[in-house]
C-alpha cells in the first residue's frame, strides 16, 4: 500500500523550545503550534507568531501559554518577510527536552556556550577560503517558500520506502531527514530521535529543489517486536552544514538543526492486515 502526504511549513520541533529559529532580537520565530490561553485552558493552535524568551517553561510533557509578542504577517510588502533568521543560542533557551543528541560524538554538548548566529554564518571551523556555496543571509520570505510531498510504500514484509520531493528550500545547502518515533516524546522515558535512514542527508540544487528516498526496516509493524514506530518525518536545515551519522545533530532543537517541513499531524496509516499496527 502507498500513502501520500503534503509536508507542512514550520520552524518548530517539539513545543519547547517554541521554535528552532530566532530573529536578531533573540525572539522565537514560530511557525507551528502556538500555545494560547482559551477560556482558562492552554490550547495549541497552528499559526505564526513572535514569541518571547519570557515564556514560562513547564516540565517536559506539559504545556503553558506562550508569551506572544505579536503575530506574523506573511502578506506581500510586510516587513516581517525581510526578517533575517538566526540559530538559537547555546545552551538552548526555554528548553525542557532532556536529550543528548550525539552522546558518542559530543558528550559535553549541553555545556557549550554560544551566541545566536545568522543561519548562514553558523558553520563550525569555517573560514572564507572554504567557499560556502550559499552564504547569503536567510530571511523569513525565503524560508516560507519551502514545499514538500511524501509518499510511503509499505511492502508485504512490512519494510517501507519513504520518498519525498522538495522545492523552495535554501539553495545549495545541506539538509537532513529525521524520523520522529512514538516514544521520542514520552514524558516518562523519551527515546533519542534518529535519522530516516543512514545517510540521512541531501543537498539542494541552485533552485532549492531536491529528492530523497530511503528504505526503512519495519518502521510501523509491532509484530516484529519493534515498539517505537515512526510517527512523523521532519526536514531539517543544517545551519552547521554537517551530518552526524546516527545522530540528527550535535546540539539539536535550533542549535544546529532547524525544522522547515514536517507533517502537521502524526502519521495515521491504515492497513487491512490484522497483524500490522500503523
Amino acid at each position: 500500500m502507498t500513502y501520500y502526504f503534503e509536508l507542512e511549513l514550520t520552524t518548530q520541533g517539539p513545543l519547547y523550545p517554541p521554535s528552532e529559529i530566532m530573529n536578531k532580537n533573540k525572539e522565537f520565530v514560530v511557525i507551528g503550534y502556538i500555545n494560547e490561553q482559551v477560556e482558562g485552558q492552554t490550547i495549541p493552535k497552528w499559526g505564526a507568531a513572535i514569541v518571547s524568551q519570557k515564556t514560562e517553561l513547564p516540565p517536559f510533557g506539559e504545556i503553558q501559554p506562550y508569551h506572544i509578542e505579536r503575530y506574523l504577517d506573511f502578506s506581500a510588502g510586510s516587513s516581517d518577510l525581510e526578517m533575517e533568521l538566526y540559530t538559537l543560542p547555546l545552551p538552548l533557551p526555554v528548553n525542557n527536552y532532556p536529550m543528548l543528541f550525539a552522546p558518542e560524538q559530543a558528550p559535553s554538548a549541553h555545556h557549550v556556550i554560544r551566541d545566536s548566529l545568522p543561519l548562514n554564518m553558523a558553520v563550525p571551523d569555517y573560514i572564507e577560503e572554504h567557499s560556502r556555496q550559499y552564504d547569503t543571509p536567510i530571511t523569513l520570505a525565503q524560508w516560507i517558500q519551502a514545499k514538500g510531498n511524501l509518499s510511503i510504500k509499505v511492502m508485504p514484509n512490512q519494510d517501507a520506502w519513504f520518498e519525498a520531493s522538495f522545492e523552495g528550500l535554501i539553495p545549495n545547502s545541506l539538509y537532513t531527514v529525521m524520523a520522529l518515533r512514538e516514544q521520542d516524546l514520552n514524558p516518562s522515558s523519551p527515546t533519542r530521535p534518529g535519522p530516516l535512514g543512514v545517510p540521512n542527508a541531501f543537498i539542494t540544487d541552485d533552485k532549492g529543489c531536491a529528492e530523497y528516498k530511503r528504505l526503512m526496516k519495519t518502521p510501523f509493524c509491532r509484530t516484529t517486536g519493534k515498539k517505537n514506530k515512526i510517527i512523523n518525518i521532519v526536514i531539517l536545515f543544517m545551519s552547521s552544514q554537517s551530518c552526524h551519522g546516527g545522530a540528527i545533530g550535535i546540539h539539536g532543537l535550533g542549535g544546529d538543526i532547524h525544522a522547515q517541513l514536517k507533517l502537521k499531524n502524526h502519521l495515521e496509516l491504515k492497513s487491512g492486515d490484522s497483524n500490522a499496527d500503523y
